[in-house]
C-alpha cells in the first residue's frame, strides 16, 4: 500500500515539473541501504548524470550507505558532476517521498555543492 501511494504521489509531482537541457530534473530514489539520484532531461527522456551510494567515487570515501551523511555526500557528488556539465539550475523531484531525513540531506548537499533549485 505504501509503495502504491508513493508511486501515485510521484506521478502527480512529475506531471507538474518537466526537466529540460537548461534546467534538468533531479530525481531521488531511496532504498533501505542505498540512495540513487539522476539528472533527467525530459524533452529527450535522457539521463544527463547520475550518482548513487554504489558508485566508485562514493565507495572510496568509506561512508556507511544508509544514513543522512551518505545522502549529503551524494548530493555534493552529483552537484560536482552537474557543474562539470555547466548545469547550475535544477528542478528537485522528491519522487513522492517526504522532504525530511535522507531526501532533505541530499537536497542540502546539492545546494552546498553549488546547485540552485
Amino acid at each position: 500500500m505504501k509503495v502504491n501511494g508513493r508511486a501515485r504521489r510521484h506521478r502527480r509531482i512529475t506531471k507538474k515539473m518537466k526537466g529540460s537541457v537548461d534546467k534538468p530534473r533531479l530525481v531521488v530514489f531511496r532504498s533501505k541501504k542505498h540512495i540513487y539520484t539522476q539528472l533527467i532531461n525530459d524533452a529527450t527522456s535522457r539521463v544527463i548524470a547520475s550518482c548513487s551510494t554504489l558508485t566508485k567515487e562514493f565507495k572510496e570515501k568509506k561512508i556507511k550507505t544508509g544514513n543522512k551523511e551518505a545522502s549529503l555526500e551524494i548530493g555534493k557528488l552529483l552537484a560536482q558532476k552537474a557543474l562539470e556539465l555547466k548545469i547550475r539550475d535544477i528542478c528537485f523531484d522528491r519522487a513522492g517521498y517526504k522532504y525530511h531525513g535522507r531526501v532533505k540531506a541530499l537536497a542540502e548537499g546539492a545546494r552546498e555543492g553549488g546547485l540552485k533549485f
